[in-house]
């Protein structure tokens, strides 16, 4: 940061927004600091010398005549190693750092460097020196965790001719470890420390359209609603649905390389358990604590305002530069709704006219903002990377119909509904699959079938159905009772059980069920509509379908989730059907009296 200066004084004050006279060279979206604690601001209007701010910090005791200096830059993020295992808050300043300066409530224009300059990195050279090389080039690596090698690269600003690259050895981030010359002739010097606006998306080479399914080990989520690489989703839910718990088993789980969590406007008990329960996770693909690939953003509710609203643009920077390395990054915004009140209040303050329920009209472009940053690509360097971005909405009193969630369905294409009553039931995912959606079904079956599950389509298609088809029954069942009902509806009515209570719902804590491969999803559902189908058949022929629930198989049909192993699942789940289709033959022989029946036909 350079020397800041004088630019003008303080009008007036309106909580984090705040007005001043000043010089007319500063910039839409410059960063100023405001009265002698120089608290850091950035200008958000800009007509003739006055200057509207919003400040990042608490104003309380900032009066009319305090000075405001200028610093000549836009609000940037540092971008080099040692941003994984890292907590910052909304404008990247490392909140252990300032617990040991100013304890556990952040003090007021306290100013620090978010990443250490002194610690040396090993650095490894890979790039060819005389070579010609354009922005976003890999010059080297460094081991920045035990899990994740950092790539270090050239700015996307800068091009030109390799003159000089260090040799192997350890280097501090400031340190040069590249000499460029431009086409203009000028040297530049490169360090693996470089700044970038949080505004500004990075730039790529061209985008890819989403074809590869980011796993996420939850079988509601993969099978049902799937959420390819670089996509875009939102989970909506009231308090208590099981928004936190759902995108700590998504972190935990998922195939992404890298994560971000950003804590926006959340309570300070629930971020508190975030930075608590992350650091004691760990990676079930190495065994290393999760942080190792994690970067957290915690900015609670009763942090200042402003800071909420740049939190996002925090880190969706840092999950573009992991990006432009070439790695697939999962980016979790908790809440969205919290960061959508920020750009309320301080609307608000600046009198604008509101729009519906006193959000500012431009809520929905700033939402798309956020979004449209989400993407498979290929880098400028030629790599493949992604962004997924995934939000919790969180409605009032659970209404999806208010502003916030109906903006965010204008604009990402997985749509996963958490419902409450599905948490009280103790049914975990609590994603109701008759309101939430997928776009991606289609852009993902040529994947599936290139993995060698080509059933995927149809078999979700099938189960959806006589999901849907029991929500229809259900309402009949109100009226009138179970019992009254005809046999094979009935049979649908359990089949259905089957897959909610056996297929659909998860138990985070279980070894086994807390995250299933793929193919043993498909499996597990591939073997409770053979059931149905080979039930049908019988039922068709007189059996009632007590007789089929009261099958030993049934009860082992609907534990398969935690008794089948994740590792080795094919010769379990083919003898549990082995087993069960001996069952129903031997129904069939009872109500058919022929011999038994080929093919459940």
């Amino acid at each position: 940061m350079s020397e800041s200066q004088q630019i003008g004084k303080v009008i007036w004050v309106n909580g984090p927004v705040v007005r001043a006279r000043g010089s007319r060279q500063v910039g839409m979206m410059d960063v100023v600091e405001v009265g002698a604690e120089h608290l850091i601001a950035e200008v958000i209007g800009l007509v003739n010398d006055l200057l509207t701010l919003q400040v990042y910090e608490e104003t309380a005791g900032l009066k009319p005549g305090a000075p405001v200096f200028g610093t000549g830059h836009p609000l940037t993020v540092e971008l080099g190693p040692g941003l994984l295992r890292s907590i910052f808050d909304g404008i990247q300043r490392p909140l252990p750092v300032l617990e040991l300066r100013s304890g556990a409530f952040i003090g007021r224009g306290i100013k620090t460097t978010p990443l250490y300059r002194r610690q040396p990195w090993a650095f490894t050279p890979t790039a060819t020196v005389g070579s010609q090389l354009s922005g976003g080039a890999i010059l080297g690596t460094v081991p920045e965790t035990e899990l994740l090698e950092h790539r270090v690269l050239l700015p996307p600003t800068v091009s030109g001719e390799l003159l000089w690259l260090a040799p192997p050895g350890d280097y501090t981030l400031t340190e040069p470890v590249a000499r460029v010359r431009t086409p203009a002739g000028r040297e530049v010097p490169i360090t693996m420390l470089q700044f970038w606006s949080v505004r500004r998306p990075r730039p790529v080479q061209r985008r890819i359209p989403p074809a590869e399914l980011l796993t996420t080990g939850l079988r509601v989520l993969d099978t049902f609603f799937p959420l390819a690489r670089g996509g875009t989703a939102a989970t909506p839910g009231g308090f208590g649905a099981g928004k936190t718990l759902t995108q700590h088993s998504i972190a935990k789980w998922s195939d992404a390389d890298i994560v971000i969590y950003v804590g926006c406007g959340e309570r300070g008990n629930e971020m508190t358990q975030v930075l608590q329960e992350f650091p004691q996770l760990s990676d079930p693909r190495s065994g290393k604590p999760l942080l190792e690939r994690t970067v957290l953003i915690a900015n609670t509710s009763n942090m200042p305002v402003a800071a909420r609203e740049a939190s996002i643009y925090t880190g969706v920077t840092i999950a573009e530069y992991y990006r432009d390395m070439g790695y697939n990054v999962a980016l979790m915004a908790d809440s969205t709704s919290r960061w959508a009140e920020a750009l309320r209040e301080i609307s608000g303050r600046l009198e604008e006219m509101p729009a519906e329920e006193g959000y500012p009209a431009y809520l929905g472009a700033r939402l798309a903002e956020f979004y449209e940053r989400a993407g498979q690509v290929i880098t400028l360097n030629g790599a493949r990377g992604s962004v997924s971005l995934i939000g919790a909405v969180s409605p009032p009193g659970n209404d999806f119909s208010e502003p916030v969630t109906q903006n965010t369905r204008r604009f990402v294409r997985c749509f996963w509904a958490l419902d409450k009553s599905l948490a009280a039931a103790r049914h975990y995912p609590a994603i109701n699959w008759l309101e939430s959606y997928s776009e991606y079904v289609e852009d993902l079956a040529p994947w599936w079938e290139a993995q060698g599950f080509a059933e995927w389509h149809t078999l979700r298609a099938q189960a959806l159905g006589i999901l849907q088809a029991e929500s229809r029954l259900q309402q009949i069942v109100k009226l009138v009772g179970a019992d009254a009902l005809p046999d094979e509806q009935r049979l649908t009515l359990d089949t259905a059980r089957l897959l909610r209570e056996g297929f659909l719902q998860q138990n985070a804590l279980d070894p086994v069920d807390a995250s299933t491969p793929l193919g043993k999803q498909l499996a597990m559902l591939a073997a409770i509509l053979h059931v149905h189908e080979r039930a049908a058949a019988i039922v068709a022929r007189g059996c009632p379908t007590e007789l089929l629930r009261a099958l030993p198989g049934m009860s082992k049909l609907l534990r398969m989730k935690t008794a089948v192993p994740n590792a080795d699942y094919a010769p379990a789940i083919t003898a549990l059907l082995q087993e069960l289709d001996g069952q129903l033959d031997e129904l069939a022989l009872k109500y058919e009296g022929v011999g038994k029946l080929a093919d459940g036909k």
